[in-house]
C-alpha cells in the first residue's frame, strides 16, 4: 500500500516562503536547548556545519564519522568551487537566475521552492566563510574572484585554487572542534553506525560498532541527524573515497525512511580515465579546468600521432561543434555522454581507448603559462603525479566516472524524512538537484543544509520534544536493533567462502556502470536485474571475510557495506526501467529525441520517485511526490 507523502511546502510566493517559514517556526528556549540531545552521522561539510551550528545553539551534540578524524570526510576531495549568488562580475546573475540555471540543469525534476531556497541562502555562506579564513581567490583589487561552471552563463563560482573543499571543511572543523572543546559536541571518530533505533515510530538513536574495538554500541538522542554523503562508490570504480558508502541511508530506509530517485546518480565528465584491471578507484580533475581547457578527439578514429602532432583541421571539439553556447562548459550529463559517444564511436583516446583530450595550449598561448598555473597549479601537479605527463606540454586525458548522487532519503521542506525525527542533509538526501547537479552546487547545498536551513528545521521538530525524556539506551527496541546487528556480522564471519566482499564489488560495479550508468535499456536493466539477483545470492553463500567480529576488521565493515549495495543496486534499476523517460542524467535509449538529446515526458513522470522498503529487495513499493511548478514552465533543456 502507498503512502501519502507531504512536501511541507510554506504559503506564499515564491522569494517569501523562507522568510515564512522562519517566521512562524516553533523555537526552543535556550534553557531547554540543554535538555535536548542530537546525532548527528557524518563529519563531512554539511555534518560538522550542523553539529557546530546546533551546539553553538546549545544542544548537546553526539557526532560520529568511520575516519580517524573529522577532517578525513570525503568533502575534502571538492576541488574547483562553491556556488554563490553575489553577481561581482555585474554578468546579469540573481537569485532567480540561480535558482532556474539549477532547476533546468536538473531537467526540471527538483522540487521548485527546495531549489530557491538554496540559490537564495547562497550568499550568506560566502559570507560565513569568508569569517572562518576560507582563503578565496581574489583580484589584484582584493575582490573575491569568481569562475563559471558547467550549465551557466554567468561567473558565479567562488574558489580557493583547486581545494576549495579542503579549505570550506577545514572552517567547519573548527568550528566542529571548538564545540567538542566546550563540551557541546562529544565527538565519535572510528564509529560506524549499523541500523537506526525507532521508538513509537520516532528516530530515537542509533546502533554504532567501534571500528578499533569491534565493540557494539547504543546511542539515544531525541533526533537523527545523517550526512553520511552519496553512494556513487557503488560502481567500485568511481571518484568518491574508498570508505563512501550507503549503508547509514539505506539502513534507515530499511527502518521506514523513502529512498527517492537512486537511479539518479551522476557520471562525472572530468576524471582520469581507468588504466587497468588492478585500479580500485579513479581520481577527479575538476569541472573548472573546462573553463579554459578545450575538450576534443582526433576526427580519425585511427589516429596514431601525437596530439600536438594533429592539426586544428583533424581535431573535433565535439562539445564547441553541438552546443556552441555553452561548449566546453556544457552540463555534466551532456557532456559525459557526448564524451561516451565519441569512445563508443572509436575515437578514444590512450591506451584503452577510453578516453578524450583536454587541451590547455589555447589559453597558454592566450594568458601564458604563469595565469594557468596560478588557477590550477595544484590540479596539474596531481594529474602529473598521477600520469607522469606535463599537461603545460600536452593534453590531459580525461573519461566520465561514477561520481554523485542526486536520489537519496527523501525529505520534506524542513529536510526530514517519512520517519519523524530523522533528517538527512547534503548529499544524503534528494532535494535539491533534480536529474543532475550543476557543477559547485555540491559543497553549496552541503553547507546550506548544515549552517542554514537544518538549525532552524530541526528546532521547528524538537520544539515538540522538551517535554519528553532522554532516551533509554535499554528499551527493547535498542535490544532488537542490537540484536539484528550483531546476527548480520556473525553470519559474514561464519560463512566462510572463497570470495571476498572486495571481489563482489567490483563485479556489481560492472553490471551497474554497463546498464545503469551513462545510457540504460529496457533489455539491459532486466538484465541487470537479474545478474543483481544472482550476485547477491552468490554474496550470500561464498563470501569470505577472515578474522573476528570482536576486533579491527576491515573486511567485516566492507562486507557490510557491500551487503547494502546490492539491495541498492536492484532498487536503482527497478527506479530505472519504471521512468521510462530520458532526464538528466538518467539516458534511456528508448526515449531521445532526433539529436540524440534526453526526451522527458512531463505528462507521467513529473514527480519524485519515493520508494518504500516492503521487506523483500525485489518488491519496493513506489509513492509519487507529484512535481508542481507555479513560477517556472518546464521546457526542453537547449545548451546549443
Amino acid at each position: 500500500m502507498t503512502k501519502e507523502i507531504h512536501a511541507n511546502i510554506p504559503e506564499g510566493d515564491l522569494k517569501d516562503k523562507w522568510s515564512n517559514y522562519k517566521a512562524k517556526a516553533k523555537l526552543v528556549n535556550p534553557n531547554n536547548r540543554k535538555k535536548l540531545e542530537v546525532i548527528v552521522v557524518g563529519t563531512g561539510l554539511a555534518g560538522a556545519s550542523a553539529a557546530a551550528s546546533l551546539a553553538e545553539m546549545g544542544y548537546k551534540v553526539k557526532s560520529f564519522c568511520f575516519q580517524d578524524s573529522p577532517r578525513r570526510a570525503h568533502s575534502v576531495a571538492a576541488q574547483g568551487g562553491v556556488n554563490a549568488m553575489k553577481n561581482y562580475k555585474n554578468d546579469g546573475d540573481s537569485v532567480f537566475r540561480m535558482f532556474y540555471d539549477t532547476l533546468k540543469g536538473g531537467d526540471f525534476r527538483s522540487r521548485e521552492a527546495n531549489t530557491y531556497r538554496l540559490a537564495e541562502c547562497s550568499a550568506s555562506l560566502i559570507d560565513q566563510a569568508v569569517a572562518q579564513g576560507v582563503p578565496f581567490g581574489r583580484e589584484y583589487s582584493g575582490y573575491l574572484r569568481n569562475r563559471s561552471f558547467g550549465g551557466v552563463q554567468v561567473s558565479r563560482t567562488f574558489y580557493a585554487r583547486g581545494q576549495t573543499g579542503q579549505q570550506l571543511l577545514l572552517g567547519s572543523y573548527q568550528a566542529l572542534m571548538r564545540q567538542k572543546e566546550t563540551g557541546q559536541v562529544k565527538l565519535y571518530a572510528r564509529h560506524e553506525m549499523l541500523d537506526l533505533v525507532t521508538i513509537d515510530g520516532k528516530a530515537k538513536g542509533i546502533i554504532a560498532r567501534n571500528l578499533d574495538t569491534g565493540e557494539i554500541e547504543r546511542h539515544g538522542a531525541h533526533a537523527v541527524i545523517l550526512a553520511t554523503g552519496g553512494f556513487g562508490k557503488i560502481y567500485y570504480l568511481s571518484t568518491l573515497a574508498m570508505g563512501c558508502n550507503a549503508s547509514a541511508i539505506w539502513r534507515a530506509h530499511k527502518k521506514g525512511a523513502l529512498m527517492a530517485n537512486p537511479s539518479w546518480t551522476q557520471i562525472h565528465p572530468t576524471s582520469l580515465p581507468q588504466s587497468g584491471e588492478y585500479q580500485s578507484k579513479l581520481t577527479l580533475m575538476s569541472e573548472s579546468l573546462r573553463n579554459d581547457g578545450r575538450i576534443w578527439v582526433p576526427q580519425d578514429k585511427n589516429e596514431t600521432r601525437k596530439p600536438k602532432d594533429i592539426p586544428e583541421e583533424e581535431r573535433d571539439y565535439y562539445l564547441e561543434r553541438k552546443y556552441p553556447a555553452f561548449g566546453n562548459l556544457a552540463p555534466r550529463d551532456i557532456a559525459s555522454r557526448s564524451a561516451k559517444e565519441q569512445i563508443d564511436a572509436g575515437k578514444g583516446i590512450g591506451a584503452l581507448k577510453n578516453a578524450v583530450y583536454l587541451d590547455f595550449s589555447h589559453a597558454i598561448k592566450e594568458y601564458g603559462q604563469d595565469v594557468i598555473e596560478e588557477r590550477y597549479g595544484n590540479l596539474f601537479t596531481m594529474y602529473e603525479k598521477i600520469t607522469g605527463i606535463n599537461a603545460y606540454k600536452e593534453p590531459m586525458k580525461i573519461s566520465p566516472s561514477a561520481h554523485f548522487s542526486m536520489g537519496g532519503l527523501w525529505v520534506d521542506y524542513d529536510l526530514m524524512t517519512t520517519t519523524p525525527g530523522l533528517f538527512a542533509i547534503g548529499e544524503a538526501n534528494f532535494s535539491d538537484h533534480g536529474a543532475n547537479r550543476l557543477g559547485a552546487n555540491s559543497l553549496l547545498q552541503a553547507c546550506v543544509d548544515g549552517y542554514y536551513i537544518a538549525p532552524y528545521t530541526l528546532q521547528n521538530y524538537l520544539a515538540d520534544e522538551i517535554q519528553v525524556a532522554k532516551t533509554d539506551v535499554n528499551h527493547p527496541a535498542f535490544d532488537e536493533a542490537e540484536k539484528q546487528v550483531k546476527s548480520q556480522l556473525e553470519k559474514f564471519v561464519n560463512l566462510k567462502g572463497n570470495k571476498t566482499a572486495e571481489e563482489f564489488h567490483r563485479e556489481l560495479g560492472k553490471i551497474l556502470y554497463d546498464k545503469c550508468g551513462l545510457s540504460r535499456s529496457e533489455d539491459g536493466l532486466k538484465k541487470a536485474i537479474t545478474d543483481i539477483q544472482n550476485l547477491r545470492e552468490e554474496f550470500h553463500e561464498n563470501l569470505l571475510v577472515p578474522g573476528d567480529v570482536e576486533d579491527i576488521n576491515s573486511e567485516l565493515e566492507k562486507a557490510g557495506r557491500v551487503s547494502d549495495y546490492f539491495e541498492l543496486a536492484e532498487l536503482m534499476c527497478i527506479d530505472a526501467l519504471r521512468r521510462e523517460e530520458s532526464c538528466g542524467a538518467h539516458f534511456r535509449e528508448e526515449f531521445q529525441t532526433e539529436e540524440g538529446e534526453a526526451m522527458r515526458n512531463d505528462a507521467e513522470y513529473s514527480y519524485s520517485a519515493a520508494w518504500e522498503w516492503s521487506g523483500q529487495a525485489s518488491e519496493p513499493i513506489l509513492n509519487k511526490e507529484p512535481l508542481k511548478f507555479e513560477y517556472v514552465k518546464p521546457t526542453q533543456r537547449n545548451y546549443k
